[in-house]
Parts: structure tokens; C-alpha cells; sequence
């Protein structure tokens, strides 16, 4: 980026699907967006690029076409609700932690020539442990770890906090509880799961906090439209905004780096991992 301006990097995944994670970060966005914050979600979700669905967005172009040499990173970038920025993904593109070293430059050029206003960039991986998901995980400052209270999905939520310790040696994790009934039953998965981490993986988790089992959301979902804009006062919208006031609290900026360390850090891994 021109301006070399510090931009903040947080990676959203959870290790089970159907937890509500693309709608967290979809949301997460508006509302940080609302806050003053220049935001751009970069769906990592490689197979099914979910992100452009839930906010009814119809990109031209994707990611691959960057890759190809085809369009540039501007041209590729389309406006969601609110002036949030969205990088799409397509079906084609699950070898982005794969490319041979010429794409990898090409694609650094292009995220170091990028002059586009950014504060925060969230990433939207897919479900699950796979390598795609920890090199994402790992390339970002901040890891947030959706879960719910259903068993699998705390097991799985595990799972994934597992691998990236025991490979990768990440040791700090935000936990938010999403379709929670009270505040209580949120807080009783954050015990469960932070007492599984310290008994066995000596890891920090940090509660980020929940979002409610909301009526509303699924309404939103099946509008496609993000449940912050279509159902302000909700409950859930509500509970969001609140979560994403801890995302600028004074203290917990990015140190450093940009969009252009973020990719570097993502592929200086996948070297390292061939």
C-alpha cells in the first residue's frame, strides 16, 4: 500500500460449519464500518465464496483474475453495504496457498500498490482445519474462533485451537459464542472450552462475547441482507455492536503491517510448507 498505513488483520474461522461465521464477519464489518473504520473483508472461503451471497452482491470479477494477471486488485474489490469493501472468492481459486512463485508476486505487487483507505481487514476462512484455514489463521494478527453451544461445534472449535498450537504454535485466541440463549449459557461454552485449552494446550482464549439466538437473523439471511442493517435494534444487532466496540478499544490496535505483510506472511508460510 502507498501509504503504508498499518492495517489491522483478523482472521474469523471456526472448525465447524453452520455456526454463523460469514454472517459474523458480514455484520462485523457494517458495524465497524458504522464506527469510522475503513473495512475489508477478504473471503478466504475458497470453495463457496459465501460473502458476496449474504450481502447480494454480484462481483464481475474475483480474486482469480488478479492471479491471472487479468484485472487489477481495484478492479476486482466491489462496495457492500455501509462502503464496506469485499474481495471476492469463486469456486476456482482453492489453490491461492498453492501459487508457484511467479503469482505469488504478482499478486504482492498488487496488494503493495493497492492505494485503497484501509483500517481492518477481515478475513472470512472456511469451516473447519484444513491448511488453507491455518495459513489464514496464522498470517493475521488476531484469531476469533466462532462457536456454539451445540457440542460439535464446541468440539470442533477445539480441534481447530488444537491444530494451530500444536503446528503452528499459536497460542492466542478470541472465542464469540454465536446463537446463544443468555449470557450465562455463552459464558458456560467460553468455561468448557477455555478449561480443555489450559488443561491440555496451554493456550490464552479470551471471551470476545456472544451473540443471542435471534429470529431476526435468519430472516436477514434468507433476505440476503445483513441482519445490522435490516434489524437495527434487535437483539443480535445489539450484541454485534457491542462486540465490535472491543475491536477498537485504545491498546488493541495492529502494531504493524498491512495488506501487503498480511500476504507476505501467508505465502513466506506456504514456502516454508512445501
Amino acid at each position: 500500500m502507498r501509504n503504508r498505513k498499518s492495517v489491522r488483520t483478523i482472521t474469523i474461522a471456526s472448525g465447524k460449519g453452520g455456526v454463523g461465521k460469514t454472517n459474523v464477519v458480514a455484520n462485523l464489518a457494517i458495524a465497524l464500518r458504522k464506527m469510522g473504520k475503513e473495512v475489508l473483508i477478504l473471503d478466504a472461503d475458497l470453495g463457496l465464496s459465501n460473502v458476496d451471497i449474504l450481502l447480494h452482491l454480484a462481483p464481475r470479477y474475483n480474486i482469480q483474475h488478479v492471479i491471472r494477471g487479468e484485472k487489477r486488485l481495484r478492479d476486482v474489490i466491489v462496495e457492500g453495504p455501509c462502503g464496506v469493501k469485499v474481495l471476492p472468492a469463486s469456486s476456482g481459486v482453492q489453490e491461492l496457498t498453492h501459487l508457484d512463485a511467479f503469482q505469488r508476486v504478482r499478486l504482492l505487487e498488487e496488494f503493495e500498490s493497492f492505494d485503497g483507505e484501509i483500517d481492518v481487514l477481515l478475513i472470512d476462512t472456511s469451516a473447519g482445519i484444513s491448511e488453507n484455514v491455518a495459513f489464514f489463521c496464522v498470517a493475521s494478527r488476531e484469531i476469533v474462533v466462532v462457536t456454539s453451544p451445540e457440542p460439535t461445534a464446541l468440539t470442533d472449535a477445539y480441534a481447530l485451537i488444537k491444530v494451530l498450537f500444536t503446528r503452528y504454535q499459536e497460542k492466542d485466541f478470541r472465542i464469540l459464542v454465536n446463537s446463544a440463549r443468555n449470557p450465562e449459557d455463552a459464558k458456560e461454552v467460553y468455561r468448557k472450552l477455555a478449561v480443555a485449552a489450559d488443561r491440555f494446550l496451554n493456550v490464552s482464549l479470551d471471551y470476545l462475547g456472544y451473540l443471542p439466538f435471534d429470529k431476526s437473523v435468519h430472516e436477514a439471511v434468507r433476505a440476503q441482507k445483513a441482519f445490522l442493517e435490516m434489524y437495527p435494534g434487535s437483539a443480535a444487532s445489539r450484541a454485534l455492536e457491542e462486540v465490535a466496540s472491543r475491536f477498537v478499544e485504545p491498546g488493541r490496535e495492529d502494531a504493524k503491517g498491512g495488506l501487503q505483510f498480511f500476504m507476505g506472511n501467508l505465502f513466506a508460510m506456504t514456502g516454508e510448507a512445501r
